[in-house]
């Protein structure tokens, strides 16, 4: 006599199964399982979802005094000052180096004061008044700054230069008093890959010497 056939708690359906049958099911799994190796799809696969679409951009207006003129732009908000002084405005005094923050190639003042343009919204520059190394300059009077890193030849390249004449030029025309130590130490977010550390120094401590500062 045969055994009797198990079945399920749920709906009693028998659980015993033939070996034939079961060699049937396997190859049946099988098949399926290369199909989607090959690359098939699965017989019901879901449909894919659709992208949300993307967020409207808002423009918004920026009017702020740069080198001394009064300048108006209409930019996307997160739309970086570096990207606007070189993109919209044709001011490509302040360089992409890094555009992280680290190199200080792009440092422009705000008020006087240095900043990096690559880590400065545009919109947060309104009503702000900026100066790049373009404005440094009074007509052809050179700033102090400038005449000394010509005469301390601290540039080569001249990649870092603007860069490190804004932060040079925001110490000196604050009227402050520093040593060689200290000069380093203000201008160590300025990065120079020609190594003109030295010159740099010099041209600084001249330019303090000669009370050049226009603060």
């Amino acid at each position: 006599m045969s055994p009797p056939a198990r079945h399920t708690a749920e709906d009693g359906a028998p659980l015993a199964a033939s070996r034939r049958g079961f060699l049937r099911g396997s190859a049946a799994a099988g098949a399926a399982a290369g199909a989607l190796l090959r690359g098939a799809p699965p017989a019901a696969a879901a449909p894919a979802a659709r992208p949300e679409a993307a967020a409207p951009e808002y423009p918004v207006e920026v009017v702020f005094t740069l080198n001394g003129e009064r300048r108006t732009l209409s930019v996307d908000p997160r739309t970086t000052l570096l990207d606007a002084l070189r993109e919209q405005l044709g001011t490509t005094g302040p360089k992409k180096g890094c555009d992280r923050g680290q190199c200080g190639a792009c440092t422009v003042q705000d008020g006087g004061r240095p900043v990096l343009a690559c880590l400065t919204l545009a919109a947060a520059a309104r009503d702000r008044e900026i100066t790049t190394v373009e404005g440094l300059a009074r007509g052809e009077e050179l700033h102090p700054v400038q005449e000394a890193f010509i005469d301390r030849d601290a540039f080569q390249c001249g990649f870092c230069t603007s860069g490190q004449l804004m932060s040079a030029a925001a110490l000196v025309d604050s009227g402050r008093t520093a040593g060689d130590g200290e000069i380093r130490e203000y201008m160590s977010g300025n990065l120079c890959r020609c190594a003109a550390y030295p010159n740099i120094v010099d041209a600084v401590r001249q330019a303090m010497e000669r009370g050049g500062g226009r603060g």
